[in-house]
């Protein structure tokens, strides 16, 4: 072995895939992929398989034209080669031809073939086996059940002495989950292994090529020849490569004559180990890797399912407590007070020794928590660290240095960030779980006794306890899933509770405004009441004036004036009777003036008068002047175009975009008189009012006025 500074890093840069070399019980055959010359042979090729030198030569001038039509479909597949089929030796052994494509280049392996069934039979051996140990599988109930039941299967069909079922845990150290063994080998069920056993491009191999076989640890490396230019072949995918020698040598100090080691990989990542072990030299061939192979994708495959499984179950126990928690915090009045009230169910929940809640300055816990301060130091750390939702650790002071003081109470912590502004935070807090890690040998021993400036690996295996502190149990995914889930669960409370009471706030407005709007209801009937009631005082008064008085004109005075109290009378009448104290419909409101109007001049009119009125609102401030200009022409055509004699009248009311016209025409005897009287000038100020103008046109005959104005519409409440 070539010295090596005592580094583990030496280990771990260590260029295990280019090894140029094989091991002994195999031979190799090197070919160009196209035109299948051989460049580099390795093993015992010339005795073996005759003649003095097959470098140069076509593959099928050794192996014959069949296989070497076999081998040219060979593809970059990664599968430890393909099956190309069986050879005869010189010496009479059948070997198996597998072959890969490694760069320009096409490597053949040849290996002794299994002697105890002949080719026809192992197809079907390889079926019953699978079959056999798939049936197993499917029965276990859990994951550890199943890593028992795979040990037993893999011995089964290996053979080996011993077969340890090695599961990678944090940081890449691994322990052995299930064992299967002879009294040849003693146990090591339940001892962890360092990482530096297994150096990290020898886990990525082991990712690549997922069966690796040493028959012999004591074989002699055997040299690829001649040496070519370019770079070193690449035997990643190679069955026969040999292995690092640190390894070898860490076999031979676990007592291991033959070792293998079958991935388990599960979803593209190196989930565990198949080790087997055997005292003595032992084969494994070609079928057999392959029945491993197949075994061990079964194998992820169920190991995932029961993962999934036990994930599932405990997402629907969680589920359940989250449920009631929810329904818990969510009947109560205020939600810190809920919170603070279920301490002691929020702590069951996630399975925590003690719970603590920080909103602004308040903080409540419950269970076995650290100090008051040093929760709220925590607290202000974690808001620092700005997690996105949940942050969670089983070993908290190695993050957080100041935990080592109450390591005993928080060792473990899970937080939720419910809002870093006010903040607002839940801590879960888990108590030291101290252990004691029981290691095949002392894992901060890297260096071989027998040296101190090589690097070897440990000669001992005995087993070694280690007391670890600082660390708790575990945060699994659905724990984690359930805190967030309870975050939005919270915020949704809040929402509702803030939803709630901005109803509640409303519906007191409401109410308010309701009554506001009964008084205003009730005091404008009241106003209406007094207002028709004086102007029906000063209507009757009027006409009691008209009666009395031996004068024409004062009569027609007085009745003129009396109409125009009536318009008012009408206005008011209409508000009050109107849902809409601000808004009249002034359609109706024309019609109910006109016949009212009429009415007073006499029912001889009501044949007479003809109205197409657009349906529109106005504001009050509008309909009662534009009632005042409407009495004022109906009074004019009744005195001057018809000299107090019936006649037509036509009214129309018309709509355009936002303005309006009304239109009262007749067909008497036109405008007869430009003198301007008291109604005349009232008219003009009602009009000035209105914002509009009014037109007088001849109506052929007739007269026909127009008044036009904008529209005023006021927001109705």
């Amino acid at each position: 072995m070539t010295d090596i500074l005592v580094d583990l890093d030496n280990c771990d840069r260590e260029p295990i895939h280019i090894p140029g070399s094989i091991q002994a019980h195999g031979l190799m055959l090197i070919a160009d992929r196209v035109g299948q010359i051989i460049r580099q042979v390795a093993g015992d090729v010339e005795r073996r398989l005759g003649g003095p030198c097959h470098v140069g030569l076509p593959l099928a001038t050794l192996l014959g034209e069949a296989l070497a039509t076999q081998i040219a479909t060979v593809t970059g597949s990664h599968v430890s080669g393909d099956f190309i089929g069986q050879f005869r030796d010189t010496d009479g052994m059948q070997l198996d031809d597998s072959a890969h494509q490694s760069g320009p280049y096409i490597v053949v392996e040849l290996e002794p073939a299994s002697a105890d069934l002949p080719p026809a039979s192992l197809a079907s051996w390889v079926m019953d086996r699978l079959g056999a140990a798939v049936a197993s599988f499917q029965r276990a109930a859990t994951v550890a059940a199943l890593c028992e039941r795979a040990a037993v299967e893999f011995r089964s069909v290996t053979g080996f002495d011993r077969v340890l079922v090695y599961q990678f845990l944090e940081e890449d150290a691994g322990r052995v989950v299930a064992e299967d063994r002879n009294d040849a080998f003693p146990s090591f069920l339940h001892h962890h292994f360092p990482a530096s056993d297994i150096p990290r491009q020898a886990r990525a191999l082991y990712v690549r090529n997922l069966i690796r076989v040493i028959p012999d640890v004591t074989y002699q490396p055997v040299m690829l020849r001649p040496e070519i230019e370019g770079p070193p072949l690449d035997m990643s995918d190679s069955s026969l490569r040999s292995v690092s020698p640190i390894h070898l040598q860490y076999m031979r100090n676990m007592g291991a004559g033959a070792s293998a080691s079958v991935s388990i990989v599960k979803d593209d990542v190196l989930w565990g180990l198949i080790a087997c072990h055997n005292k003595t030299p032992r084969l494994m061939t070609f079928d057999v890797r392959m029945t491993c192979r197949a075994l061990a994708g079964t194998l992820a495959v169920q190991i995932k399912a029961k993962e999934e499984g036990e994930s599932y179950r405990q997402r629907i126990r969680l589920r359940g407590i989250e449920d009631e928690i929810i329904r818990l915090i969510s009947r109560e009045d205020s939600l810190d007070l809920a919170m603070a009230d279920h301490l002691d169910e929020l702590s069951r929940m996630l399975g925590a020794d003690g719970v603590a809640v920080l909103r602004g300055d308040n903080l409540v816990m419950g269970g076995a928590c650290p100090q008051p301060n040093q929760v709220r130091e925590l607290a202000a750390w974690i808001v620092r660290r700005r997690p996105e939702t949940v942050f969670s650790t089983d070993r908290l002071g190695e993050v957080y240095p100041p935990a080592q003081a109450f390591r005993e109470h928080g060792s473990g912590m899970l937080a939720l960030m419910v809002s870093a502004d006010e903040p607002w935070l839940l801590l879960w807090f888990r108590a030291e779980h101290i252990e004691v890690v029981n290691w095949a040998g002392n894992p901060h021993k890297t260096v071989s006794p027998e040296s101190t400036t090589q690097l070897g690996p440990r000669a001992s295996f005995e087993a070694w306890g280690e007391t670890v502190r600082g660390r708790a149990r575990r945060w699994t995914l659905p724990e984690a899933e359930t805190a967030t889930r309870l975050k939005n669960a919270m915020l949704d409370v809040q929402q509702t509770r803030q939803v709630h009471e901005l109803n509640r706030k409303l519906t007191d407005v409401l109410r308010h405004k309701d009554i506001l709007l009964e008084q205003k209801e009730f005091l404008i009937g009241e106003v209406n009441h007094r207002v028709q009631n004086s102007l029906q005082l000063v209507s009757s008064f009027l006409s009691m004036q008209a009666r009395v008085s031996d004068s024409i004109e004062l009569q027609e005075s007085l009745e003129e004036a009396r109409r125009r109290l009536s318009a008012v009378a009408l206005v008011h009448h209409r508000l009050y009777r109107g849902d809409q104290v601000q808004l009249i419909d002034i359609a109706r409101y024309i019609e109910e003036l006109c016949v009212d109007t009429l009415s007073s001049m006499g029912q001889e009119w009501a044949p007479f008068l003809s109205l197409d009125l657009a349906p529109l609102t106005v504001s009050t401030d509008q309909a009662i002047p534009m009632g005042l200009v409407l009495t004022e022409l109906i009074i004019n055509i009744n005195k001057f175009a018809y000299a107090g004699k019936v006649g037509p009248i036509g009214i129309s009311l018309i709509e355009e975009t936002n303005k309006f016209q009304l239109i009262v025409a007749d067909r008497g005897s036109g405008k007869t008189s430009s003198r301007k009287g008291f109604g005349t000038r009232m008219m003009g100020a009602l009009v000035t009012q209105l914002g509009g103008t009014i037109a007088y046109e001849d109506n052929e005959p007739g007269l026909r006025a127009v008044l036009t104005a904008p529209i005023e519409r006021p927001v109705a409440v």
